[in-house]
């Protein structure tokens, strides 16, 4: 297969805070639904924080075989729960092995925090009754590795897999390696992002990060490119996608194709006081150079959206300068779920090919007043009609990585 090979989306699992599945999720967006509210998992009322966005009405049970239950974390489970989800929206199943065999078909997934909740859960075990009782499906229920493992367990994916760590920006990784694994010569990757960690371990473990607002208000916590802009909210879940070889994809009778992975690029921040420049212009322009565009080509950017102001500030910086002020649709539809950490990335990448899709861009909800020294086009208040044909997506992750990812439209 050629190493330039075009790579496309055909199936797409969403498990957010607002909408379970492609299209709740998706009209979710469009509906300005809010996920965040104040946390349930545990009494949450002497931190300095209590919000998050949580998915709620997800029952384990209803989704995933009782064997699995037990040796899975909450992450885990989401991730299974969208795998299945993508894979029955691209037609793959049983009765695709006739024209897709296992070794064809791998799994790249991103998990920025592992399995919190169930490490927690048998360490409390180990310290309060003793080793013996500790859960022996904790030797990898943690494990960064596990949900790449665990789809590809159950689905009989045998191909070439991988399993990327970079924060925020590990999802957008994620799907970059998994089109560097279809030009490869590998006909299907099941690739994208998921991460949970909302037990009291896993939520002070965010909270020291010293990024989380303290604003109490669920609807003017976490507000990107605001002037009031104090910290995000973080939330759980992501989304999973099926990538295929676009000439493979149309040999098999796939159903549906959603758009083309069609450039990405990743780099990282210099160290602070090197005086350099911070790395997310140059992904940008790189992941332009990727798709063969140029900054005209680009009809909407889903955007970082930190929620802090000096890293909003960059960000806008690195748009203005490639795009000119006001010179793209900007949104960050991530104000409605927290950011995902892994999983963001993967689930702005599917709101984007369905923005394609519906030729309409999610608002960022809540923010109200951006500062004019941005120089933002930001959507707001409502979803905005558009031509679409190419969108860019990007995330950064603490410590300096940057991602970057441009999808453009099926041909005619």
């Amino acid at each position: 297969m050629s190493s330039t090979a075009r790579t496309v989306v055909t199936g797409i699992g969403v498990a957010a805070p607002n909408g379970l599945g492609r299209e709740e999720y998706w009209k979710a967006l469009l509906a300005g639904e809010n996920g965040i509210d104040r946390i349930s998992r545990f009494d949450a009322s002497g931190y300095p924080s209590q919000l998050a966005g949580e998915i709620r009405d997800f029952e384990p049970k209803e989704h995933l075989p009782s064997r699995l239950l037990p040796q899975t974390d909450t992450s885990t489970r989401y991730a299974l729960a969208a795998a299945d989800w993508a894979l029955a929206d691209a037609g793959i199943g049983p009765d695709t092995a006739e024209t897709l065999a296992d070794y064809d078909m791998g799994v790249v997934t991103s998990t920025a925090q592992g399995g919190f909740d169930f490490t927690h859960r048998e360490f409390h075990k180990l310290w309060s009754k003793g080793p013996e009782f500790v859960s022996v499906y904790e030797s990898f229920a943690w494990f960064y590795a596990v949900n790449t493992g665990q789809i590809s367990i159950r689905h009989g994916l045998r191909g070439p897999s991988a399993a990327l760590v970079a924060e925020q920006a590990g999802g957008l990784d994620a799907i970059g390696h998994a089109r560097r694994t279809v030009r490869g010569g590998t006909r299907l990757v099941l690739t994208g992002g998921v991460d949970s960690a909302f037990d009291p371990w896993g939520y002070t473990a965010q909270l020291a990060g010293g990024r989380v607002s303290t604003v109490t208000d669920p609807a003017l916590a976490y507000l990107p490119f605001d002037s009031r802009a104090a910290g995000y909210v973080p939330g759980e879940g992501g989304a999973v996608l099926i990538t295929e070889d676009a000439a493979s994809a149309r040999a098999r009778g796939a159903e549906r194709i959603y758009g083309e992975i069609a450039g990405y690029t990743a780099t990282f921040d210099p160290a602070p006081g090197s005086g350099r420049p911070p790395g997310l212009r140059r992904a940008i322009e790189l992941a332009l150079a990727d798709a063969e565009l140029i900054p005209s080509d680009i009809d909407v950017v889903f955007a970082d959206g930190a929620g802090l102001p000096d890293l909003d500030r960059a960000e806008a910086q690195a748009l203005r300068e490639v795009f000119g002020a006001h010179g793209v649709p900007v949104t960050a539809p991530k104000s409605l779920t927290g950011r995902l950490t892994a999983g963001g990335g993967p689930a702005d990448l599917a709101a984007a090919l369905l923005a394609l899709r519906d030729q309409v861009v999610p608002h960022t909800a809540h923010t109200a007043s951006v500062p004019e020294e941005y120089g933002l086009d930001l959507v707001l208040d409502q979803p905005r009609r558009a031509a679409l044909r190419a969108a860019l997506i990007l995330a950064r992750g603490r410590h300096g990585f940057n991602s970057a990812v441009v999808v453009t439209a099926p041909a005619a």
